[in-house]
């Protein structure tokens, strides 16, 4: 945006962040010319609401003339672990594309400026294999997995895949030709190794901009692959519902509190974007006071501390503000051929077969004198051990 200052455009790109690497660097690039940045998502499983928190992201980035890339990291989807089979990863690196282009039109956000880039378009390439090559052998074993520690999944015997992960998004960096690499909180490791060993390939030392991880339902990390701990995308207002009903709210609790966490890091960061006074609202009957209407996300968490807003009438708001949020997300899925791309990358588990009980079968005797010799001279079949 012309009309902004390099200052006002820091303020811009760093608000709501829970820490930025190299924001000097990025003070001084700001002061010559526009910013380059890309955010980069492995398509695994379905996307939860913990999107909503980088895509409020890139509206700011946007909005401060930044060129925003958005890495489809089909490589790295395979590479974890084998989370995404590779017959899968075509079909939903297309869904997560679709997806992510209704989340930023639903929150009024141009995507005419956004670049979506496949992993696998640069990352076969002879001169990447090559720089993979060379970065694997100045990369200790101890630092490529500690790197990945909070990012790629932990198992008892892991995969050589694994220790691969993090290298690869450093090397991302170079490759897509950008000067910073925005991510959660929990890529913090991976950033800190990039920073170490790209210069040591002879390539420029990035900065890094991390926003805060929203909590799942149950207090722990919002992640894809529990479908307790999340609110997808699609999932329609009862699902919606039931799920929210059953989260983690302990009264006065705003440490452990995925909720709070959602309406701080989601729904506020999000409304801002289209209006200067946002408001959260937990409906309640007028013969309890009606609604109760909050303009900040501060008296909310204070008011729920003091045990003056109840945890029912917060999960109540909850359920609204998601829905709201969801609506023109869902609308644009009922489309039929997105329907169909919903299908093809996240296609239902095979329905279990029912094992049909055999019945034993009982001989009878023939007649009386037959059971009386039969009982003196053997142990029936069925007895016998």
């Amino acid at each position: 945006m012309a009309s902004l200052t390099p200052e006002q455009k820091y303020d811009l790109i760093t608000r709501n962040l829970q820490e930025v690497l190299g924001g000097d660097e990025i003070k001084k690039i700001l002061a010559e010319r526009d910013l380059k940045l890309y955010w980069g998502t492995a398509p695994t499983g379905r996307p939860h609401i913990g999107y909503f928190v980088p895509m409020s992201k890139i509206a700011d980035f946007l909005a401060a003339g930044v060129e925003v890339k958005i890495l489809l990291a089909d490589l790295h989807a395979f590479l974890d672990n084998m989370k995404a089979p590779l017959e899968l990863v075509h079909h939903r690196v297309k869904y997560y594309e679709a997806l992510i282009k209704a989340i930023l039109t639903s929150i009024g956000v141009p995507i005419e400026k956004l670049t979506f880039v496949v992993g696998s378009s640069f990352e076969l390439s002879k001169e990447y294999t090559m720089d993979n090559f060379k970065l694997a052998a100045c990369v200790t074993e101890h630092d490529a997995k500690k790197a990945g520690a909070e990012v790629v999944k932990q198992v008892a015997s892991p995969l050589l895949s694994g220790l691969l992960y993090p290298g690869m998004q450093a090397l991302d960096e170079q490759y897509l030709g950008v000067d910073t690499q925005f991510g959660g909180v929990d890529q913090r490791k991976i950033f800190v190794l990039a920073e170490k060993y790209l210069p040591q390939l002879g390539y420029a030392k990035r900065s890094h901009l991390m926003n805060p991880m929203v909590p799942g339902l149950a207090g722990a990390k919002m992640s894809s692959s529990d479908p307790d701990s999340k609110i997808d995308f699609l999932d329609d207002a009862k699902t919606v519902q039931k799920k929210i009903k059953k989260a983690f709210c302990e009264e006065g609790n705003i440490t452990d509190n995925g909720l709070l966490s959602f309406i701080k890091s989601v729904y506020f960061p999000v409304k801002s974007l289209s209006t200067d006074k946002p408001q959260f609202v937990c409906p309640r009957p007028e013969k309890w006071g009606g609604d109760i209407v909050f303009n900040d996300y501060a008296t909310l968490e204070k008011d729920f501390e003091n045990k003056q807003l109840h945890p029912g009438d917060l999960k109540g708001g909850v359920i609204a503000a998601l829905n709201e949020l969801l609506d023109p997300i869902r609308k644009v899925f009922e489309d039929p051929e997105l329907m169909k791309l919903n299908e093809l990358a996240y296609p239902p588990p095979p329905a279990k077969e029912k094992k049909k009980k055999e019945k034993k079968k009982h001989g009878k005797p023939e007649g009386k004198e037959n059971q009386a010799t039969e009982s003196k001279e053997a142990v029936p079949a069925a007895e016998s051990k």
